[in-house]
């Protein structure tokens, strides 16, 4: 009986990042899953369900030594990843200047640091073997200066052009970068980055499940990069044509705190 394809899912513990991992399950792929909260034990079990091999990792991927500890577990597999899906981030709420810089430190390194270096690990051996799929998940927050949310903005609108550059060095290699671009969508994230008081907390999101599917189809499918839903592709849009003033202070309305009381 031929081998599973193996696919590599971080932050899979809840939201997007467990839906993907889903999507990868009920496309009979093997798993390893990584994510920073005890929860990716019980996310494990529930995508074992499927009839797929899961093999869970808490492990903080902020960390070189956490992205290391996930490329050994892997390594221990003996077997090559074939999907990756880079999906781990975290976020942050309030003004700049009134964060915790070890907090604010730790978005770059989750989102941009991190993120990075687990590719390029990965990469490299899907380039030696000329095959292999890389799902980035970026964000539309990529394309406005982020008022109170300043830090994550700024490592969305990395990786959304990181994204694009790797995408076209691979060109011809028989590897694929493929960037999903959310919106605001319904997960743990507002709770975790201290942004349940705003209004882009408490307004209408997308179901992780949905967006995750894009993602996963545009990836299947190699695509270059995809944005979940009509209304996020609009105000990708706009963003493009909007001065950089006017979207910092349109921003500001959706995420300054207590913003949602207003």
């Amino acid at each position: 009986m031929p081998q599973r394809p193996l696919a590599v899912v971080t932050g899979a513990s809840s939201g997007i990042g467990f839906e993907l991992a889903r999507c990868c399950a009920e496309h009979d792929m093997d798993l390893v899953v990584a994510a920073d909260l005890p929860e990716i034990e019980q996310a494990a079990h529930e995508l074992r369900s499927t009839g797929v091999e899961v093999t869970p990792l808490k492990v903080d991927l902020a960390l070189t030594d956490g992205v290391d500890r996930l490329c050994e577990t892997i390594g221990g597999l003996n077997r090559p990843v074939d999907c990756l899906l880079a999906n781990a981030g975290q976020g942050l709420g309030h003004a700049f200047l009134d964060q915790d810089f070890e907090a604010a430190r730790k978005v770059v390194d989750t989102n941009i640091t991190g993120t990075i270096y687990l590719i390029h690990r990965i990469g490299r051996e899907m380039r030696i073997r000329g095959e292999g799929r890389i799902l980035i998940t970026g964000s539309i927050a990529g394309f406005t200066p982020g008022s109170f949310q300043a830090v994550y903005n700024g490592t969305k609108a990395f990786i959304d052009s990181f994204s694009f550059a790797l995408r076209e060095e691979l060109k011809d290699s028989g590897v694929t970068v493929t960037c999903l671009m959310p919106g605001a969508t319904d997960t743990e994230f507002f709770d975790r980055a201290e942004m349940a008081d705003t209004a882009v907390a408490q307004g209408k999101k997308d179901d992780p499940a949905f967006v995750a599917r894009v993602g996963f189809d545009a990836m299947m499918d190699g695509e270059g990069d995809v944005i979940a839903g009509w209304k996020n592709k609009l105000m990708s849009a706009m963003a493009n044509i909007t001065p950089a003033g006017m979207l910092a202070g349109q921003h500001r309305k959706m995420t300054e705190p207590g913003s949602g009381q207003k």
